[in-house]
């Protein structure tokens, strides 16, 4: 399997042989067994098989873990998380955002689950409500910036209860614009965009 109109079949799978994986992390097949075998790669086998099988969520992480490029298996589809603990802002902008194919949607009501999905899911903007139930959006800000592997996630404040003064400190935390709550979807939308530079529509 070494043409691309054979990698590009693979791209789309969401469970992949050893054989496939090794194909797409350019390593040979016997690498991937043993990774997998030591658990440094997660899996599962074919019941009453040998045959061993990765989800591809698993070989992404295992693909990023060790700087492997994943481009053939991400979407072109930018990666938003919108981290608000208002379940109706999270609807109205993910009924917004589920129907532009531009974008790929996940959402977090706390700064823990945040945290979580800003690692499973490495999004290339984070939408981060400054007032969160267990922390505020200047911590994970913080933390978020801390991060190498995520100082190009563009990172985006909404509040409709926060001053200049503490404006000015989230942008020179690392925030990349600030949105005062309550917004208008459409203008919302359209600073994204510009942000990800994403054509419009």
């Amino acid at each position: 399997m070494s043409n691309g109109k054979s990698i590009n079949g693979l791209v789309k799978k969401q469970v992949f042989t050893t054989g496939e994986a090794a194909e797409l992390c350019k390593v040979s097949q016997q690498t991937i067994i043993r990774c997998f075998d030591a658990g440094r790669l997660q899996g599962f086998r074919v019941p009453g098989s040998r045959f061993r099988r990765i989800p591809r969520s698993e070989l992404i992480r295992f693909m990023q873990q060790n700087e492997i490029p994943t481009d053939l298996l991400e979407s072109p589809a930018k990666r938003i998380l919108l981290v608000d603990d208002d379940p109706q802002i999270i609807d109205v902008l993910k009924d917004s955002f589920d129907s532009d194919e531009r974008f790929d949607v996940r959402s977090a009501s706390t700064g823990y689950d945040a945290g979580i999905l800003t690692e499973q899911f490495r999004p290339h903007l984070i939408l981060l409500d400054y007032m969160l139930p267990d922390i505020n959006g200047n911590v994970v800000c913080q933390r978020i910036r801390s991060n190498e592997k995520l100082r190009d996630t563009k990172i985006v404040i909404v509040s409709g209860v926060i001053n200049q003064q503490e404006i000015d400190a989230m942008l020179k935390l690392g925030a990349d614009a600030f949105i005062k709550k309550p917004f208008d979807v459409d203008a919302l939308m359209g600073r994204i965009g510009e942000l990800l530079e994403v054509q419009k529509r």
